[in-house]
């Protein structure tokens, strides 16, 4: 996260965000990294589809949009997004991704 941070300084006008692929298991620590180096604006995947097709198993999939509210949500950034709304897409997205 050192690009992160040297970008924020030398360009403060501008909000950088962070697109992030992972597996599940490092997902967490990927955004508190992110978080701890300045980043509030965050891409994510309802359920976590998509990914990369270049990762070769190593980075398999965007990170879970209901796990970087999580991580926001433990930094105290509470009341990001409308919950009923979350709601309808994640069943939505269940019924679109069949999971």
């Amino acid at each position: 996260m050192t690009l992160f941070q040297s970008l924020t300084r030398t360009y403060p006008e501008i909000e950088f965000g962070v697109h992030l692929h992972s597996n599940p298991v490092t997902a967490k620590e990927k955004v508190i990294a992110a978080y701890a180096a300045g980043c509030r604006r965050f891409d994510g995947a309802l359920l976590g589809f998509g990914g990369c097709p270049m990762a070769e198993d190593e980075l398999v999939g965007n990170i879970d949009t209901s796990v970087i509210l999580s991580v926001l949500a433990q930094q105290g950034n509470t009341g990001l997004v409308n919950e009923g709304e979350l709601q309808k897409a994640l069943t939505m997205a269940h019924s679109v991704f069949k999971s």
